[in-house]
């Protein structure tokens, strides 16, 4: 009974193959374990085994070899869910999309800015609202304003800039129609919270360009922390567009100019949309939405906003495109 009890623990060892029923970074912990016991099986040194069986005095005797096993199975087991439950690691300054098994303590908060102030004031597109649902803005926010991520009003994040309302983003997200397979450009990237909803909506290409380095770089390694793999970001001045992934589908600004840059309208598609504040430096501007219709703008006035300046030398010496408003 011994040796066949012997020989039915090895097999359940390896048989179960307990690297696999666990994360691939658990693997190595549990492994060392399973190994030393394997290496007791196989050379037939049962002296640790029996160990266990002076807690099992009461057992018969011709049973406690099976149940030696077992117990040896289930603590091996229990190390493993002690480690797999252990809280994730974090970077200090944003959240990763890594699973975690404690729930997002702000998911309600996110939610209930969703349907109080963005659905409730009028963006119906269901695709924009999951977006707003999901991506995380208390991880685009400074530990500062980590408290108001989820009030609806922009807040700053250093050099001048800003996060935008959470509405605001909500509808001009809805403002662009973007369809599946198109390509968007985000001229102004901040933090990279407008360019993570537009890469939620699981549609396609984003590029966004930001003026100030250090938001740049940042901005990356964020955004790619999280897992929006899909969003290309690059240092530079917006005015210019991003010349070498033109044409877009639709074109987003978030930093007021004074007039449409041309070059913006040279890199749209027909049938391309741009979605731009336009008005005076600290004043308070009209968004504008355009499409690009053979080879016309047709110009809609959406209403009064209030962005931070569009900055930068093509703005201020740039060519004006002749049909801006």
């Amino acid at each position: 009974m011994e040796k066949n009890s012997q020989l039915i623990f090895y097999k359940l060892l390896t048989s179960l193959r307990l690297r696999k029923m666990i994360q691939p970074p658990l693997r190595a912990v549990c492994a060392k374990q399973s190994h030393f016991w394997i290496k007791k099986a196989q050379t037939g040194d049962w002296q640790s085994v029996k160990k266990q069986q002076l807690l099992m005095t009461g057992l018969p005797k011709k049973v406690i070899p099976l149940f030696t096993s077992v117990l040896v199975i289930l603590s091996l087991l229990s190390a493993c869910e002690d480690k797999m439950t252990a809280s994730p690691t974090f970077s200090s300054s944003v959240e990763t999309k890594t699973p975690s098994l404690t729930p997002d303590p702000y998911t309600s908060a996110r939610l209930e800015m969703v349907a109080e102030t963005i659905q409730a004031r009028g963006v119906q597109d269901e695709r924009v609202l999951e977006a707003m649902r999901s991506v995380p803005r208390h991880a685009f926010v400074t530990s500062e304003y980590l408290n108001q991520a989820y009030d609806d009003h922009p807040l700053p994040i250093g050099y001048g800039q800003t996060i935008s309302q959470p509405y605001i983003v909500a509808w001009m997200t809805e403002l662009l129609n973007l369809q599946p397979g198109e390509k968007v450009l985000e001229i102004g990237t901040g933090s990279g919270y407008q360019a993570a909803v537009l890469a939620a909506l699981g549609y396609g290409e984003v590029y966004s360009i930001e003026i100030v380095p250090e938001l740049a770089e940042s901005a990356s390694q964020r955004l790619a922390e999280l897992g929006y793999t899909e969003v290309k970001v690059k240092e530079g001045d917006g005015y210019y567009g991003w010349a070498e992934y033109a044409p877009y589908n639709a074109i987003i600004v978030t930093a007021a100019p004074d007039h449409l840059p041309a070059p913006l309208v040279r890199q749209l598609v027909e049938g391309g949309r741009i979605v731009i504040p336009i008005g005076p430096p600290g004043g308070w501007q009209d968004l504008w939405k355009f499409v690009y219709q053979s080879g016309k703008l047709q110009a809609y006035n959406m209403g009064g906003v209030s962005f931070v300046p569009f900055t930068g030398q093509g703005v201020e010496s740039g060519e004006e495109n002749p049909l801006s408003p």
